[in-house]
């Protein structure tokens, strides 16, 4: 196929969009961490996006969707050597059996769209880790993460020769992919980390709401650019995948609400925000497969499941600091299911259909087989570069720099400087 002008503009204006989303990401979980240390969780996922970009470009991107198997990719595009050639297809983008995936932009583009998934996955582990990482244990698993453990997941269910992807198994914008292995790997370094001191007996409520409600809608924003740049083009699959990311998370919203207000007698801003972020990461592997009202089933039930779950870290003792098992890990899996029933190839014919559609358990066997592999190899692979990182470097501050706060005993600052004022705003 030829270059097309459009679907090239729509990808970098949503490339663009998901780049957005890690900055939003960082006000999120900002917000709901202590004063003390809410300029190192903002710095956390800062620098995501400058080590992530680079080793993306250096080895990530030729790992990811280099031809070299069907586990991993080679080192055909290290440097990202040959991507200018706007002739270039991608191995495996030619044909798949009988379905022509010719890419419509040039290869650059992809290569640079997909390195804003790369930049914001890691970094929704810092929620699950946050009060307690020592930076510089985070910068060496951050690195190590991205080229072990994200760059072959990518490959499998992304690159049209990784394996998953042949089996059959779907991720329209990566549920498998970015939230189940980010969601796994979120528990496997807070099991090498341990709870934050004090937690669950002492009260860590979150220091800024409003900071938190901006991130929820920076990421509700981006996340347009992150499924329906997913088609990779301007059509109405772009157009489709807009819509259900949308209704998702209006639904999820509303269903967490709605069991939070059952539970706890109230409907918090944080469970609305909660509850949207839930959507969001439900419908992302469906957002290109389904259509009608499933995004609305598909988003009231992951925002009721992953209320649901985060309970789970008080009953098994796992300090998740801001909820990235219950909502990320979890949603995905929900989402990733949930595909197997509501996927219709009348919303897209590179698809399957899903059990409701007449598919039969083909599809949702393919889900179940994605979700265990992924879970399966992250899970372990990340709790053995944590214990390395750890044995070496540390990845926990110690106990008076963790009372102290990460801002000051890791990077020389504060977020608020309001010592000098007095309480009519004078300067005491």
């Amino acid at each position: 196929m030829e270059i097309d002008s459009g679907n090239t503009a729509w990808v970098l204006a949503s490339a663009a969009l998901v780049l957005f989303m890690t900055p939003g990401l960082a006000f999120f979980y900002a917000g709901m961490v202590r004063s003390k240390n809410a300029l190192g969780m903002l710095m956390q996922n800062f620098f995501s996006m400058g080590l992530v970009s680079v080793l993306w470009a250096a080895v990530g991107f030729s790992l990811a969707f280099g031809d070299g198997g069907g586990w991993i990719g080679n080192l055909d595009f290290a440097g990202l050597k040959d991507l200018g050639d706007a002739a270039l297809t991608l191995p495996g983008y030619v044909k798949a059996g009988d379905v022509d995936l010719s890419l419509t932009i040039p290869p650059i583009a992809f290569a640079g769209y997909q390195m804003m998934f790369a930049v914001i996955t890691p970094a929704l582990i810092t929620g699950a880790t946050a009060d307690r990482m020592k930076f510089a244990g985070w910068a060496a698993f951050l690195g190590l993460w991205l080229v072990l453990v994200y760059s072959p997941v990518a490959h499998w269910v992304f690159s049209p020769t990784g394996w998953l992807f042949k089996r059959g198994a779907l991720d329209f914008a990566g549920g498998t992919v970015v939230h189940i292995n980010a969601g796994i790997a979120a528990l496997a370094v807070v099991l090498v980390l341990g709870r934050r001191k004090g937690w669950p007996r002492e009260a860590m409520p979150p220091h800024s709401l409003p900071l938190t409600l901006l991130g929820t809608g920076i990421l509700w924003f981006g996340w347009i650019g992150f499924n329906a740049g997913s088609a990779l083009a301007a059509n109405g699959l772009a157009a489709q995948a807009l819509v259900n990311t949308h209704l998702a998370a209006a639904a999820a919203m509303i269903g967490w609400l709605v069991v939070e207000r059952l539970k706890d007698g109230k409907a918090t801003t944080l469970g609305g925000a909660s509850g949207a972020v839930a959507g969001l990461v439900a419908i992302t592997p469906c957002a290109g497969f389904v259509g009608g009202m499933a995004p609305v089933v598909i988003g009231f039930l992951a925002g009721v499941v992953c209320f649901l779950a985060i309970q789970l870290k008080y009953r098994f003792g796992y300090d998740d600091s801001l909820d990235v098992i219950g909502v990320h890990l979890v949603g995905g899996i929900v989402g990733s299911l949930l595909l197997g029933f509501f996927a219709d190839t009348k919303v897209n014919a590179l698809g399957f259909d899903g059990v409701f559609f007449g598919g039969g358990a083909g599809l949702l066997t393919d889900q179940l087989v994605a979700v265990g592999a992924t879970v399966a190899f992250s899970g372990v692979l990340s709790f053995v570069l944590a214990k390395a990182v750890d044995a070496v470097i540390g990845l926990r501050v110690a106990d008076d720099e963790e009372m102290a706060g990460l801002d000051t005993t890791q990077h020389a600052e504060t977020a608020y400087n309001l010592g000098d004022f007095g309480s009519m705003g004078r300067i005491a």
